[in-house]
C-alpha cells in the first residue's frame, strides 16, 4: 500500500482500506474493546497533538537521538553476527517500520549491504498476516527472514510471534529491537528503557499510516491485512525528519549499554503492579516508555505509574504532558524494569 515511505526504505505488504472505515473516539472504542469486540477490528481517531506537546517532541527528538542511533547500531551489529548478511527485515507495522528503517540503512552505512525490508502485520489474538508470510516465503528462503520491531513491553507480541510462526518451518521467531527492558530477547539494542522519539507520535512518525485492521467484511480470505493512509496530514508529517535526525548520529562504534541489567523479567513486574492495584487483566497494564505513551494516545488511562528515580526526567516529559492534557493522574511509584507504566481504565465498572 501507499505511505509517505519510499519503497526504496520499505515495502508494506498491507492492503489500503483508507475511506473504508470509520474511525472512533477512544471512549467507545475502549468500551467496545472491554466488551469483547477485538481492537484490529475497528480503527482509533488519530490524536491531533498539541503545539506545547510537538514542542515536548522536538526536544526528545533533540535530546535522545543519539542513544537511540547507538542503540540501532548496537541492535544491527548484533543482526549481522548472529544473522548474516543475507538477511531480510521484517517490520511488525506500524511502530517496527521507521525501526526497520534506521536499521536498514545502519547495515548499509556501516557494511554497504542493501537489505531488502518489507512489513507486515501481526495482531496480538488474531496472529501474523499469512498471506503476508506466503509473499515473502515464495521469494525468500526462510532462514532470510527477520522480525523487527520498536520495543518490547512485557513481550505480547514476542509471545504472539513464538506461537504463529511454528507453522512456517524455518522462519526464526527471534525479534530485533531497539529497547528490551523486558529482558526476553538478546537481539536488543539496549535492555534500558529508553525513549525513542517515534513511541510520542502515531501516524505522523509512521508514513502516515494508521495501526493494522483486521474484519471479515473489508479483509478477503486472499488479502494482507488492511491500514489506513493519513493523506490529509501530508502537511504534518515528520516521518522523514525523524529517520534523518536519527541517521545523522550513526557512527561505526556502538558503546555497549552500561545500564545494570535486571535478570528477572519485565512481566514480573507487571503481574506484581496488577495484584498491589486490584488489576485482574493485565492486558491493562502497558509498561515501559513506548507502551505507556500509546496507553495516552490511544486508550482510555486510569493512571501513569513513573518510578521515584525518574521524577522530573527529561525522557518522561512527554508523558508528564499528555497526562496532564488527558486529566490522568501520576503516581510515583517504585519499578525495576521500566521507568514508567501506563493502566488502561476498566469501563465496565465505570
Amino acid at each position: 500500500m501507499r505511505s509517505s515511505y519510499s519503497e526504496e526504505d520499505v515495502i508494506l505488504l498491507l492492503k489500503d482500506i483508507t475511506g473504508m472505515v470509520e474511525p472512533q473516539p477512544a471512549k467507545v472504542r475502549e468500551k467496545l474493546i472491554q466488551s469483547g469486540k477485538h481492537y484490529s477490528e475497528m480503527l482509533p481517531v488519530e490524536y491531533v497533538p498539541t503545539d506545547q506537546y510537538m514542542q515536548v517532541y522536538h526536544n526528545a527528538l533533540k535530546h535522545y537521538a543519539k542513544p537511540v542511533a547507538n542503540a540501532v547500531g548496537m541492535l544491527a551489529d548484533k543482526i549481522i553476527e548472529n544473522k548474516g548478511k543475507k538477511i531480510v527485515l521484517v517490520s511488525l507495522a506500524r511502530a517496527g517500520i521507521p525501526i526497520g528503517i534506521l536499521v536498514k540503512r545502519y547495515i548499509k552505512f556501516k557494511y554497504g549491504i542493501n537489505v531488502p525490508h518489507y512489513s507486515i502485520s501481526i495482531i496480538r489474538g488474531r496472529g501474523i498476516d499469512d498471506n503476508a508470510m506466503k509473499y515473502l516465503l515464495e521469494k525468500y528462503r526462510p532462514q532470510q527472514i527477520l522480525f523487527v520491531d520498536g520495543w518490547i513491553g512485557k513481550g505480547a507480541i514476542l509471545n504472539e510471534l513464538k506461537k504463529d510462526i511454528s507453522a512456517y518451518e524455518g522462519v526464526s521467531a527471534d525479534i530485533a529491537v531497539v529497547a528490551d527492558p523486558a529482558n526476553v530477547t538478546e537481539l536488543c539494542g539496549t535492555h534500558e528503557d529508553i525513549l525513542i522519539p517515534s513511541s510520542c507520535l502515531n501516524s505522523t512518525v509512521s508514513g502516515l499510516i494508521s495501526r493494522t485492521f483486521l474484519r471479515d467484511d473489508i479483509i478477503g480470505r486472499d488479502d494482507f491485512h488492511g491500514a489506513v493512509y493519513y493523506g490529509e496530514l501530508t502537511d504534518s508529517d515528520l516521518s522523514y525528519d525523524f529517520i534523518e535526525t536519527i541517521e545523522k548520529e550513526f557512527n561505526m562504534e556502538n558503546t555497549p549499554d552500561l545500564e545494570k541489567r535486571v535478570e528477572s523479567q519485565g512481566i514480573d513486574e507487571v503481574i506484581n503492579i496488577g495484584k498491589n492495584f486490584g488489576i485482574d487483566d493485565i492486558n491493562l497494564i502497558k509498561p515501559g516508555i513506548g507502551e505507556t505513551t500509546r496507553v495516552l494516545l490511544r486508550r482510555i488511562p486510569w493512571k501513569v505509574l513513573i518510578d521515584e528515580r525518574y521524577k522530573g526526567n527529561p525522557q518522561l516529559e512527554h508523558i508528564v504532558r499528555l497526562a496532564e492534557e488527558k486529566h490522568t493522574p501520576v503516581e510515583y511509584y517504585p519499578l525495576t524494569h521500566y521507568k514508567c507504566c501506563g493502566i488502561i481504565k476498566k469501563l465496565a465498572d465505570a
